[in-house]
C-alpha cells in the first residue's frame, strides 16, 4: 500500500511475504510491485525481511537513491520497530550491542565472540512498552542495520520474537516484528520526512490499545 509518492520517492507499507529487494525472475518483490504501480524504475535503499511488514521508502530516480543510500550509511535515516517477544529478564530500557556473523548459505545470523572476517558490530536501543500474558512489546530503534539484527539479538537473550521459529520461537504464527516508522531528509527538497504505521494483527492483537 502506497502512503506517499512524488517524483523522487515512494513510501509504502510492505506486506509480509514479499521480498523488499529485487528478486530472481518470477519472484514477487516490492520493487516489481511498485514499479508496476508507479510505472517507473524503482530503486531499493534499505531492506526488510520477507516475513516482516511495515513502512519502507524507495527511490524513483538514481539520484534520489544515492542520497537516501548515503543517509542509510551515515545512520541519519532513522528506523523504528515494534517487536513482540517472549517475556524475558532484561532491563526495561537499554542498548544491545553484539558482534554478528551472517551465514549466507543458511540464511541465518549468529552472535560472534570476536571480530573476524564477515563479523559486524550490531547496535540497537529498546524500550519495554507493555507486557501481556507472557508476551512483551518493545519499541526498538536500530543504530545499525544488520541482517535479522533485531531477531537474533533478542533471541540471544532468550527472548525470541513470537513466531520466529528460525531463532527459537516455539509459536506457529507470524513473526512479531513490524517497521512502525521511518524518518529521513527528502533527497530533493531537503525537507524532514516522517512516516508511521501501527500494526494490529497477529502477535500485535494483544497490544491494540497502545
Amino acid at each position: 500500500m502506497i502512503i506517499y509518492e512524488d517524483n523522487e520517492i515512494v513510501v509504502c507499507i510492505k506486506p509480509k511475504g514479499l521480498i523488499s529487494q529485487e528478486g530472481a525472475p518470477g519472484t514477487q518483490s516490492m520493487v516489481a510491485v511498485l514499479g508496476e504501480k508507479c510505472a517507473c524504475q524503482i530503486y531499493p535503499v534499505h531492506r526488510l525481511d520477507k516475513d516482516v511488514s511495515g513502512v519502507m521508502v524507495y527511490a524513483k530516480t538514481q539520484k534520489a537513491a544515492g542520497v537516501l543510500s548515503k543517509q542509510v550509511s551515515d545512520r541519519t535515516m532513522k528506523k523504528n520497530y515494534l517487536a513482540v517477544t517472549a517475556e524475558g529478564d532484561i532491563a526495561a530500557e537499554g542498548t544491545m550491542e553484539d558482534l554478528l556473523f551472517f551465514d549466507k548459505q543458511r540464511n541465518k545470523s549468529f552472535i560472534a565472540r570476536r571480530e573476524r572476517k564477515g563479523v559486524k558490530k550490531a547496535i540497537l536501543h529498546y524500550r519495554l512498552v507493555k507486557t501481556v500474558n507472557g508476551r512483551s512489546l518493545y519499541s526498538v530503534r536500530l543504530e545499525t542495520g544488520r541482517t535479522h539484527q533485531i531477531r537474533v539479538q533478542f533471541a540471544s537473550r532468550k527472548m525470541p520474537l513470537v513466531g520466529d521459529r528460525k531463532y527459537g520461537s516455539k509459536e506457529n504464527c507470524d513473526i512479531g516484528l513490524y517497521s512502525t516508522s521511518i524518518s529521513f531528509i527528502h533527497p530533493l527538497s531537503g525537507e524532514a520526512m516522517l512516516f508511521t504505521s501501527k500494526p494490529c494483527e497477529g502477535a500485535f492483537e494483544s497490544f491494540k490499545d497502545i
